[in-house]
């Protein structure tokens, strides 16, 4: 699983003109499946999401997490982050997973986020969005789950 994690200030999704997720501080997750990813991928992706300190202390250093904070999470589904754009100009999904493995590691995502108490809103699944966030920092982190197995 692929995921860009982002310190937001706020952040909110709108699907036909209409907000279908919005939060205040905390974290934007642009989350990704590819076709390979495991049980193992995704409680990885759960619990660095949950515990990746970068929000700052007293001391302005990066020590404290979301959860630790109480903080919010906006999870968007994004498959784009499987697009392969190394030969040619047309970026290839290849290796994203079908629909029908994304939406339901996807929505087991989102749930296991909400299981450790944190409030947590969605995008729309295979939907067009339009995902206004202000980034605060900025702080954009890239995490890869298939770089550790």
């Amino acid at each position: 699983m692929r995921a860009i994690v982002q310190r937001v200030k706020s952040a909110k999704v709108t699907v036909q003109d209409k907000i279908v997720g919005e939060i205040g501080p905390g974290l934007v997750v642009f989350l990704g499946v590819g076709e390979d990813d495991t049980e193992d991928d995704l409680s990885y992706l759960v619990d660095k999401v949950t515990n990746l300190r970068i929000f700052e202390d007293d001391d302005g250093k990066m020590n404290l997490s979301v959860m630790r904070l109480g903080l919010q999470v906006l999870v968007v589904s994004q498959f784009t982050l499987w697009g392969d754009c190394r030969k040619g100009r047309r970026p290839s999904f290849s290796h994203a997973a079908p629909p029908e493995k994304a939406v339901e590691m996807y929505e087991d995502y989102v749930t296991r986020l909400r299981g450790t108490g944190l409030r947590v809103e969605t995008g729309e699944f295979q939907a067009m969005m339009t995902v206004s966030v202000e980034n605060d920092g900025p702080v954009t982190i890239l995490l890869d789950s298939s770089k550790l197995f």
